[in-house]
């Protein structure tokens, strides 16, 4: 298993921060929804190279360093359901906050990202 970063306090404030504006959802709620088969906007935004490895078969991916960028091209409504998600639910929580900042109201950062996901046993997708 793939040791885990260790992240500055800094950017863990900022995180943290972050994490007051926005809606969590957890890996349990987003993996029962996927197995009742229900329709989900699923967001990557981990970096293309870590997507490429393994990801949620159903997600689409826009990186954080472009989401802001990109997200119009696919998601015009504002009011949709986003979920997004990273390695961890850092990045996702940043994410989410910045699109709660362009006028998305209805967007969630999945709490423990995609190692939770994996954990709990969430299917992949091997591209």
């Amino acid at each position: 298993m793939a040791k885990q970063k260790s992240h500055s306090i800094r950017f863990l404030n900022l995180v943290d921060d972050a994490k007051i504006r926005i809606k969590e959802i957890s890996v349990e709620r987003v993996l029962h929804r996927f197995k009742r088969g229900e329709s989900m906007q699923l967001i990557d935004v981990r970096e293309y190279q870590e997507y490429l490895l393994s990801h949620i078969g159903t997600s689409r991916h826009i990186s954080k360093g472009v989401l802001e960028r990109d997200i119009e091209q696919h998601y015009k409504d504002l009011d949709e359901e986003l979920i997004l998600y990273c390695g961890g639910g850092y990045r996702s929580a940043l994410a989410a906050d910045s699109l709660q900042k362009m006028g998305y109201s209805n967007v969630y950062s999945m709490a423990g990202g995609y190692r939770e996901w994996k954990l709990k046993a969430g299917p992949i997708s091997l591209t």
